[in-house]
């Protein structure tokens, strides 16, 4: 689970204005962010399926955004999948 003081924290790294919190950046920072740690509970607890599904869904929602920002502008696009290191 994310703390306060981490969830600020990835909200300023990514941020496109000051203030904001609802850029799809911000969201696909906090959704990798939640994924990684799931992805390390299941390693763990390998039957705890309810959360497997919670992580597939983390997952389409993610690639949901990373779809319309690589639509609205590449550029973009790129920046977010090489800072958070999630494309080779």
């Amino acid at each position: 689970m994310l703390t306060k003081q981490e969830k600020d924290q990835i909200i300023t790294d990514y941020e496109t204005h000051p203030g904001d919190t609802g850029s799809p950046e911000v969201q696909i920072a906090m959704l990798t962010r939640r994924i990684n740690e799931l992805t390390d509970h299941l390693k763990t607890h390998p039957k705890d399926h309810s959360s497997r599904r919670g992580l597939l869904k983390m997952v389409g929602n993610r690639s949901a955004l990373l779809k319309y920002v690589s639509r609205k502008d590449v550029k973009r696009y790129q920046s977010v999948i090489s800072r958070l290191g999630l494309r080779k």
